[in-house]
């Protein structure tokens, strides 16, 4: 046995990783689920300057709690976690919630005239992904014990990934088939990417609970 072996056994692992990836995990949520309700509006319009700003401040957060999982990273001796799983973990939920955020400020800049169903499919199915992506954070500090529940969280995760191609896929061919004018067309297209971006992120966030959950569980 080896001397970080032998250290790895009789030190104690700092375990305040779980409350800031937790943390990261709810602002994820917090912001999909501000996205939803911009989507969601009945008149878009009347809410998207505060729902984008709502949205911005959660992201400004995030970047503060990603700074402190880097800080307690530099700080830590032993970690629960191999280090490049946990700023892997929170690199990018803090990348989906960007591009979450990406897709906010793009409503607000391009300002359509109205908003097609794909993105309203879109943003529910980000929110549904967060939701999982939390779920899943929630329980890696008890993976070895919850290992089959986060593991029926990072399959649907993939699954709601898969239903978001689906949907890119019908409205953007969609777009072209519409009377929709050229200029209203290429704001809606360029809203609908950044959505399938977004769903693209969260499902990246579950290919590193994958890697956690097959090196710990």
């Amino acid at each position: 046995m080896n001397f970080n072996s032998i250290v790895s056994i009789f030190t104690p692992k700092d375990r305040k990783f779980f409350p800031l990836l937790k943390e990261t995990s709810d602002i994820l949520d917090k912001a999909a689920t501000l996205l939803e309700e911009l989507f969601s509006s009945d008149n878009y319009k009347d809410r998207v300057t505060e729902l984008c700003k709502a949205i911005k401040r959660e992201e400004t957060e995030g970047d503060r709690v990603t700074a402190l999982i880097y800080k307690a990273l530099n700080d830590t001796f032993l970690t629960p976690l191999d280090r490049e799983d946990i700023s892997a973990l929170a690199d990018e939920m803090d990348d989906a919630i960007d591009a979450i955020n990406r897709a906010a400020q793009k409503v607000l800049l391009f300002s359509p005239e109205a908003l097609p169903p794909a993105t309203t499919q879109l943003a529910q199915i980000i929110k549904q992904g967060a939701k999982e992506v939390q779920a899943a954070t929630h329980r890696i500090d008890e993976v070895k014990h919850s290992g089959g529940q986060v593991k029926d969280h990072v399959k649907r995760i993939k699954q709601l990934e898969e239903e978001a191609d689906g949907v890119y896929e019908r409205g953007t061919s969609g777009l072209f088939k519409s009377e929709m004018r050229t200029l209203e067309m290429m704001k809606s297209k360029e809203i609908i990417q950044e959505l399938e971006k977004s769903a693209n992120r969260i499902n990246s966030v579950g290919k590193v609970l994958k890697t956690i959950l097959v090196k710990y569980a």
